[in-house]
């Protein structure tokens, strides 16, 4: 079996589960609720990264099947009726893709991929652009991690030149974030041999000498990367100095990070930048909808299970959810963060009065001729 397989046959276990408890609900549930059963599914990432499970923490918040207790009793504080299955897929560029599709509902991605994407710049410019992209939320700081064989000679991201290094499949997005931090840096990516290989691929080339170094996009602590530390210690790079902290004064998704010491072996703490992890819709998704997945994500009942469900967890900031990305906000989302006071309300545009003719300006009336003065009287006269 290839190492897509697994990730195939995982997908369509979810997908199959997912259909299962919808029919189920349909079949046993009362008719009012099997009437308002509504399926979501959400594209995560590959099974070995951070996004994957998170995704499966975003479907539990959101979801609350028919015939559930109510929120406010004890049960679950998502959409009433509602049930968000998480797959697993390449990673976040193919995320947008699939989404757009229309073979997901919702999707995490990077908030610098999005923007890009959306706007049509950076490597995406003269492509179509994706203009149909809605932001849900700012979930959490993804983690750009450079780490390289110890044997390697490299100790800064300069020290890249002339190396080999993968930068995760086609369908993530970290090839794209690779190429705006090497700019930052003042590394030319034509100097640098990239490779394109899947995290699993990346890290067995690490610890056969295949590769010198790999960048991985993904909240630490990742599970590929834990599993790699057992076997094959290696360096991690730090991404620091005046050109990071320049790198997020320019683009607002992008924040200062650290690696915690020993998140992957012995290491010391360690500097890199941050890029948020954002969910996106469709701008067809129901309003309404979109409001109560807001409300559910960022439920104070919820917070629990995403600080318990990951690390990154604790790192959700509900203030950031509406702000630093550049792209327009879900419409229900909004209407949820506006009325948190959590986004600023669009300003109120008075509509136009419609115009009106002029009364006609009567017509002037002549003025009446001044009578003349008499001539002076002469001398003659006056004596």
């Amino acid at each position: 079996m290839t190492a897509a397989a697994p990730r195939l046959v995982l997908l369509r276990r979810f997908s199959a589960l997912g259909l299962l408890c919808a029919l189920a609900l349909s079949l046993f549930a009362a008719p009012s609720f099997a009437q308002d059963v509504k399926v979501l599914r959400i594209a995560t990432g590959p099974i070995d990264t951070t996004e994957f499970p998170f995704g499966g923490l975003v479907g539990n918040a959101i979801s609350n099947p028919p015939g559930s207790r109510e929120c406010d009793r004890g049960g679950n504080c998502g959409v009433p009726g509602l049930i968000a299955n998480s797959l697993s897929t390449e990673g976040a560029y193919a995320n947008l893709k699939a989404l757009l599709r229309g073979d997901v509902d919702l999707a995490l991605s990077q908030a610098d991929v999005v923007n890009w994407s959306y706007h049509g710049t950076g490597e995406f410019e003269g492509q179509e652009t994706l203009t149909k992209l809605r932001v849900m939320a700012r979930l959490y700081p993804s983690t750009i991690h450079l780490l390289a064989r110890k044997s390697a000679k490299i100790a800064t991201i300069k020290d890249l030149a002339g190396k080999r290094v993968a930068v995760d499949g086609e369908g993530t997005g970290t090839r794209f974030t690779v190429k705006a931090v090497l700019a930052a840096y003042g590394v030319r990516a034509a100097n640098v041999s990239m490779r394109v290989m899947n995290v699993t691929e990346a890290a067995a080339a690490l610890k056969d000498g295949k590769i010198d170094a790999m960048f991985l996009v993904s909240g630490a602590p990742v599970l590929a990367l834990q599993d790699l530390s057992r076997s094959t210690p290696f360096n991690l790079i730090p991404l620091d100095g005046p050109t990071a902290e320049k790198l997020t004064q320019a683009f607002t998704f992008y924040t200062l990070g650290v690696i915690p010491a020993n998140t992957y072996g012995e290491h010391p703490e360690t500097a890199t930048v941050d890029v948020a992890t954002v969910l996106v819709a469709r701008d067809d998704l129901d309003d309404e909808l979109g409001f109560g997945i807001a409300r559910a994500i960022w439920h104070e009942r919820n917070a629990a299970l995403f600080e318990a469900g990951h690390p990154r967890g604790k790192l959700m900031n509900r203030r950031l959810a509406a702000r630093g990305m550049g792209v327009p906000i879900q419409v229900g989302a909004a209407r949820y963060y506006i009325s948190q006071r959590l986004l600023e309300p669009p300003p109120r545009i008075i509509p136009a009065q419609p115009s009106r003719p002029l009364p006609p300006t009567p017509a002037a009336t002549p003025k009446a001729a001044l009578p003349k003065p008499a001539p002076a009287a002469s001398g003659a006269a006056l004596r």
